[in-house]
């Protein structure tokens, strides 16, 4: 299914290896300027990055995109240029923008952007791109692009681990999630989650529900935006009424106004962050349990190394609990509060994840 359909709607690792995201580079800029790397000898290639609605700073996958770009700068000697999207219209003329500044390899981050992307890629054949959380299409059809790569992660395997942690530390024995809009990339953190709480249910013989999201159905609560902070509050708050009192947003910037509506709970209600560790990137950490953690920028990064070696192609990467591309953050200041009996129990469930011995079923799972 193409892309304009959820892009009118925007209008309107316990303790796993993966490093958690930071802050944005302070010496580093974004925003549409040109940046060049110190410490690495000068190579002949430039890659660029298009941002999704939240901009470089959104504490989420935008900034781990452009911190991958930033890493690739510093240790390949790459050359770089970025485009900051406001809206959804800018996301075609900021594509053919890194198109016309010469850039070697272009990627697209975000699921919305594959439209723009895409009719880049096959208007210029020549040109390498790459599409973070989303395939290629053609009406129903999956198609394969020799010059450009979906960059794709399995969230619901991480996001298990996160709704069984969940289930076995609610107070309330409620816990919720909400997403930003109703698209693959987010739906299948929910998924994840969903299936975590079941797990735990049927393990322990309990009885915690789950708001926010009806896996069977598809159905749940959305801000219908990825920056509007103020309608995660309102999200939020919601599921806070109806008892609620882990809840993860699955919305970029968004879910910044849950992780507010935390805050003033008074240790009431704590938050599990996605794509990044809240914990290390956003000013909430007195208030997050952990994070599902999607690596995007070690996928930038290593996407951008097999340009620069003549190696990159059109082959999708998936990230997984087994490649590492996806995890759960620690437990942080929370960490000697997760009884040693639910750790040791979600450590099995990953390597079972991991050998196969159990699927994360998702009609939202990544395609390859």
């Amino acid at each position: 299914m193409k892309k304009s359909i959820y892009a009118a709607a925007l209008a309107t690792t316990v303790a796993l290896t993966l490093a958690a995201c930071g802050a944005a580079p302070e010496e580093e800029e974004p925003g549409g300027g040109e940046a060049t790397g110190g410490a690495a000898e000068q190579v002949d290639y430039s890659a660029c990055v298009v941002s999704d609605a939240g901009g470089w700073d959104d504490k989420s996958f935008n900034q781990s995109a452009y911190e991958g770009l930033m890493r690739a700068v510093d240790e390949l000697g790459i050359e770089a240029n970025d485009a900051e999207s406001q809206s959804e219209t800018e996301f075609g003329p900021n594509v053919d923008s890194m198109v016309q500044a010469g850039c070697d390899l272009t990627f697209g981050v975000g699921f919305l952007l594959e439209d723009a992307v895409q009719a880049a890629a096959e208007a210029n054949p020549d040109t390498s791109f790459a599409l973070i959380d989303s395939a290629f299409s053609e009406g129903e059809q999956q198609v394969d692009l020799e010059n450009a790569k979906p960059i794709l992660f399995n969230t619901a395997e991480a996001a298990f681990l996160a709704g069984y942690v969940a289930a076995g530390m609610t107070q309330t024995g409620t816990v919720g999630t909400f997403g930003g809009l109703q698209i693959p990339s987010v739906s299948i953190f929910m998924d994840g989650f969903a299936d975590g709480v079941a797990a735990y249910n049927e393990d322990q013989g309990a009885d915690v529900r789950l708001v926010g999201w009806d896996k069977e159905a598809q159905t749940g609560a959305f801000a219908g935006t990825f920056d509007d902070i103020a309608a995660g509050r309102q999200q939020a708050d919601q599921l806070i009424a109806q008892g609620a009192d882990i809840i993860m947003p699955v919305a970029g910037p968004v879910g910044q106004g849950a992780a507010q509506a935390a805050v003033e709970s008074d240790g009431a209600v704590r938050i599990i962050g996605v794509d990044s560790d809240w914990y290390e990137s956003t000013e909430y950490g007195e208030v997050v349990l952990t994070s599902v953690l999607k690596d995007i920028s070690q996928a930038v990064f290593d996407t951008i190394e097999q340009g620069v070696n003549g190696e990159f192609s059109g082959e999708a990467y998936v990230g997984t609990l087994e490649n590492e591309g996806v995890g759960l953050a620690p437990f942080h200041d929370f960490d000697s509060q997760v009884p040693q009996e639910l750790k040791d129990r979600v450590a099995e469930l990953q390597e079972e994840i991991v050998s196969g011995e159990r699927t994360i079923e998702t009609v939202n799972a990544p395609s390859a």
